[in-house]
């Protein structure tokens, strides 16, 4: 197996500590005697016990090997393989070196683990190549990721060749894309040591589409227009979705992005204390074949803080253009964004010589960097009854309208007023008696 690993080129450059490549040196030591016996049996139970945690975390199923390797391929970020995100293979001397890899990966796809388990007393590479797993909920694994692999890996195993390899997974990078980016819809990020920003995958993310919110359908086509425009290559702009607690905003964006992920769009997560981070993080993501939302919830601004300076810079405004792969989403309860006092609009001079009336349009300049604004506005009660019985409906709840809008009507006295959310506590509620 370590002469075979040793082939590899453009997938080559992997951590000596990754389960494939110590199990290549493991049959490598074995075949030299440069290890006991003991020492190698332990090795390999230790590779084991990743490969099937990597199982367990990805809902892996049947032959496990196979689909080790496939995710090793999908996951792989390198030049030959960024460069097929989204466009797939072109014509080109990199394709004679890829095809060399894919080769291997045929290779290992075949390797038979007998030696090694005829060598070691053990029958464990055996037991993986058919294995059978624990059902588990959904929320325990990232069944997006789950099910791409394991249908990748079925196609891999009846690929006769390389030439049948390099059309699989081409066609894969072109469909989804690689890596962490590909795989997911949605991404957090934090600083690591010396102010490192790193990404995190936001698994099981919410499976709520745009028709399973009931209403506002004038403000969900305005975000549907916008985001067509934006995945289709043409101009865009930045939406701020405002209005009344409780009403759909972060579930539309949400909805947004499972509509369009399969179009190649993304999301990244950024918090209000991250705005420092907004432009490292623009520089990670701009050259890649993606087009990624920058979504900001609950955005909002107290007197004394500054940050929105700052933001309106990095969203329009700095040295350096946006790039049109990327926008921003941003919803929040206020229209203004930040909060302003009855002094801001009272035009006498500042100590500090500025007009107040400078004051304010300094702040509401922050609203005009987004070209779309979006009112989500409190539900009249009408609409509210509709809401909750068209909820009911969908969830099979059998109950008398007049009975339903009547319990409906107590529940909201009582639980924080008339909204899209508090329709959804109501029935959530009913459910739970039943």
């Amino acid at each position: 197996m370590y002469k075979i690993v040793s082939r590899l080129l453009i997938y080559g450059d992997m951590p000596k500590d990754t389960i494939l490549m110590e199990l290549a040196d493991i049959v490598r030591r074995m075949d030299d005697k440069s290890q006991k016996k003991e020492e190698l049996l332990t090795r390999t139970f230790t590779q084991l016990k990743h490969l099937l945690q990597v199982a367990t975390d990805y809902g892996f199923d049947k032959n496990l090997w196979h689909n080790y390797l496939t995710f090793l391929l999908i996951t792989s970020e390198n030049p030959f393989s960024i460069t097929c995100e989204k466009v797939g293979a072109n014509e080109g001397s990199v394709n004679y070196f890829a095809k060399g890899d894919f080769r291997v990966f045929k290779e290992l796809f075949d390797y038979d683990f007998s030696r090694l388990e005829e060598f070691l007393g053990v029958d464990c590479f055996a037991r993986i190549s058919d294995y059978q797993a624990i059902g588990k909920k959904e929320l325990m694994y990232n069944k997006n990721v789950s099910q791409k692999v394991q249908a990748l890996s079925a196609q891999l195993e009846q690929a006769g060749d390389e030439e049948a390899f390099f059309d699989c997974v081409t066609g894969f990078y072109k469909a989804y894309g690689v890596g962490m980016f590909g795989l997911n819809k949605a991404f957090r990020i934090s600083s690591g040591e010396r102010d490192e920003v790193m990404f995190h995958p936001i698994n099981n993310m919410d499976t709520v589409m745009l028709k399973d919110l009931v209403g506002y359908e004038l403000q969900k086509q305005k975000l549907i227009d916008n985001t067509t425009a934006f995945v289709q290559g043409k101009k865009a702009n930045n939406v701020l979705l405002f209005g009344d607690s409780g009403t759909g905003k972060s579930t539309s964006i949400k909805a947004i992005v499972n509509e369009f992920y399969p179009q190649g769009l993304r999301m990244i997560e950024i918090y209000k204390h991250q705005f420092k981070d907004l432009s490292t993080v623009i520089a990670r993501i701009k050259n890649r074949n993606y087009k990624f939302i920058i979504y900001m919830d609950d955005l909002s601004f107290e007197e004394f803080e500054v940050e929105y300076k700052f933001l309106k810079a990095v969203i329009e405004g700095g040295v350096e253009t946006r790039p049109d792969n990327i926008l921003i989403y941003a919803t929040s309860n206020r229209r203004h964004l930040i909060k302003e006092n009855w002094s801001d609009r009272n035009d006498m001079e500042h100590d500090n010589g500025m007009h107040r009336s400078d004051t304010m349009e300094e702040k509401l300049s922050l609203v005009n960097r987004f070209g779309v604004t979006i009112c989500y506005s409190k539900p009249s009660q009408k609409e509210y009854f509709h809401i909750v019985t068209e909820l009911s409906r969908r969830a099979g709840i059998q109950m008398e309208e007049k009975e339903l809008c009547a319990e409906a009507n107590k529940w909201e006295l009582s639980h924080g007023g008339i909204s899209g959310r508090t329709a959804q506590q109501f029935v959530n509620y009913l459910l739970g008696k039943n």
